[in-house]
């Protein structure tokens, strides 16, 4: 199942605010993608492709810069992944002012203790976040990793252990420009904790309403002089956050949907 719900969710919630905004400027660096919009606004996004195999990555020739955000907004729907990724760091940017707002959690510290994470905690990972993996493995989790860029887990194995052996699922937000969120919550047990996670987190509630999701964890830049020149050398997360705050947004229990 592809992100179908999800994906519309993200496009109406932002279309009416789109229409009014435009962007400003557009960075597809080899790490990061970055939006600015003439209102103030900046997001980040992975750029997600797989394999390089011509100067050509998109499917259309457009000048987003100067331009109403709600034609950017429009690839959120693309099966272009490069397009997608442009599409949700415009999101982010389109959602600046209000994740601005949102309480730090600069060392993961409210994640782990709002979960109850410790010893034996069985924790699954989809991507693989190495300060998070050393963070869990100083508190003797038992830990499970897919990550299919770094040959990590067997995927059908590890949807067993979502259906029947996770405590807490960390996902990163790279999946929704794979279309796979939904593919993958899909396989969990109700009891199951999930938290999206990584810059590339729209940190917005109303989108996930339809999933079993009770973190997000999300970027926010700062400095965005540093944070564009950043993307621009083809830097990564450890550089970003130097430049970024690291947010959350606790999402009600009744949000969350049961199987």
């Amino acid at each position: 199942m592809a992100n179908m719900e999800l994906n519309e969710r993200l496009y109406s919630l932002f279309l009416n605010k789109a229409r009014l905004v435009e962007v400003d400027i557009l960075c597809i660096g080899l790490g990061y993608t970055a939006v600015t919009t003439l209102d103030g606004g900046i997001g980040l996004a992975y750029t997600y492709f797989k394999d390089k195999t011509s100067c050509v990555l998109l499917n259309k020739i457009v000048d987003y810069e100067g331009r109403p955000a709600s034609e950017l907004l429009e690839s959120i729907k693309s099966e272009n992944t490069i397009e997608r990724s442009m599409a949700l760091a415009l999101i982010n940017a389109l959602n600046y002012d209000r994740a601005l707002k949102l309480p730090e959690d600069k060392k993961n510290q409210i994640l782990f203790d709002e979960f109850k994470i410790g010893k034996g905690t069985r924790i699954a990972m989809v991507g693989y976040f190495g300060p998070l993996v050393g963070m869990l493995q100083q508190r003797n989790t038992k830990l499970e990793i897919l990550d299919e860029s770094r040959k990590l887990g067997h995927k059908d194995e590890f949807y067993k252990k979502l259906g029947n052996w996770a405590d807490v699922l960390f996902l990163t937000s790279t999946s929704i420009l794979n279309n796979t969120t939904e593919t993958i919550l899909g396989h969990a047990h109700p009891n199951l904790k999930t938290v999206m996670l990584g810059p590339s987190t729209p940190m917005v509630g109303d989108a996930f309403e339809h999933l079993p999701v009770k973190i997000l964890a999300g970027t926010v830049p700062i400095d965005k002089e540093n944070v564009l020149k950043a993307i621009r050398h083809g830097m990564g997360t450890p550089v970003l956050h130097r430049y970024s705050r690291k947010v959350f947004l606790d999402l009600p229990e009744s949000e969350m949907v049961g199987h």
